[in-house]
């Protein structure tokens, strides 16, 4: 992955929360971020994505939007994030709903979180799509199989019982320090595989 950040530039994250379950992947993710000096956060969220971290945590856009760096509204389509000469190092969709991995798989770019995730693709930059659907059917299935094979990352947050974590937001800390493993950004927090016979893994704080 191609460092973009200039001596006096932070290394930039598009963020987009969508309507699918699982906001606060999204929330822990901008937490993240925003303890990271050298990182700065990019956040769109689509109405759908609002509606549903209001049912689930009781979050409104105001809030939401004080949580990231720069905010922009999903319509906006000629915010900055929309054009490939804007400089990041890739984009999260946490959660992705599954008409949102549609739009990304058949380039719809019908709004600004399609059209920025089109514009990292078309970049060779990293998507990231923390995909919530289950059961899959046959459509959800090829549409994670095209954005694979544009050099997409579907990763489902999936938990990863080998750690043993005790709680639900451990299991949601997991996967977000996973998701920022694919960045390069690593953490000691996270409860790494060494192997059986080193024992088990250090649990998260």
């Amino acid at each position: 992955m191609s460092r973009s950040r200039g001596p006096n530039q932070k290394n930039r994250l598009i963020v987009a929360i969508t309507g699918a379950s699982g906001s606060i992947y999204g929330i822990r993710l901008l937490e993240a971020l925003r303890s990271m000096p050298d990182w700065e956060s990019h956040l769109v969220v689509s109405d759908a994505g609002v509606l549903n971290t209001m049912h689930e945590l009781g979050l409104g856009r105001k809030d939401l939007n004080g949580l990231a760096d720069a905010v922009y509204h999903p319509a906006d389509v000629g915010a900055a994030i929309a054009s490939g000469s804007f400089l990041t190092e890739g984009m999260v969709i946490a959660p992705t709903s599954m008409k949102t991995l549609a739009a990304v798989a058949h380039a719809f770019a019908d709004n600004l979180i399609t059209r920025a995730a089109d514009v990292v693709l078309k970049e060779r930059r990293r998507l990231v799509l923390l995909t919530r659907e289950a059961p899959l059917n046959l459509a959800h299935l090829r549409n994670m199989v095209a954005v694979t094979e544009m050099g997409g990352i579907v990763f489902p947050p999936v938990p990863a019982f080998y750690s043993k974590m005790a709680t639900l937001d451990q299991m949601v800390n997991h996967t977000v320090l996973r998701t920022l493993d694919l960045f390069g950004v690593h953490s000691e927090r996270l409860g790494r595989w060494t192997g059986l016979k080193h024992g088990s893994v250090a649990s998260e704080e």
